[in-house]
């Protein structure tokens, strides 16, 4: 999985050009190192449509800050984020995906609540103008 990962994520950095693309986080995969791979995981995917008038400066802040939330939060597995690329111009306006991972849906009922994901959330929300999130489970 992480090798199709790096692999996805190589591919995506010839195309892109100057996007940012993030890297798996190796100290994230130790932190939350466990004896056994989970067989699936769940995957509560987020995206962000900004409002006109959020600054550069300003979305560079909240990537920065989401991206923080793996360092603060133990019961994410993995984490990972883009902006769109699509040809197909059918995002809608929505321009960040994050994709966070967790072992079970213990680990979401608790990254939800959680002060860090709080706290990112009311830092978040002046600048959205809408937002959509998608929970699945599939193999790991």
């Amino acid at each position: 999985m992480l090798r199709k990962s790096l692999l996805c994520l190589a591919a995506a950095a010839v195309f892109c050009g100057g996007c940012v693309i993030s890297k798996p986080d190796k100290n994230l995969q130790e932190k939350n190192a466990q004896p056994e791979k989970p067989a699936i995981v769940l995957r509560h995917v987020v995206l962000f449509k900004f409002k006109e008038d959020t600054t550069p400066d300003q979305i560079k802040k909240i990537e920065s800050e989401f991206c923080a939330l793996p360092g603060k939060i133990k019961a994410i597995y993995d984490f990972e984020w883009g902006t769109d690329v699509s040809v197909e111009n059918l995002s809608q306006g929505f321009t960040h995906c994050f994709v966070v991972t967790f072992r079970d849906q213990a680990g979401r009922d608790e990254y939800l609540p959680h002060p860090a994901h709080k706290e990112f959330g009311a830092f978040l929300q002046p600048y959205l103008e809408k937002v959509l999130v998608v929970d699945y489970w599939t193999k790991s």
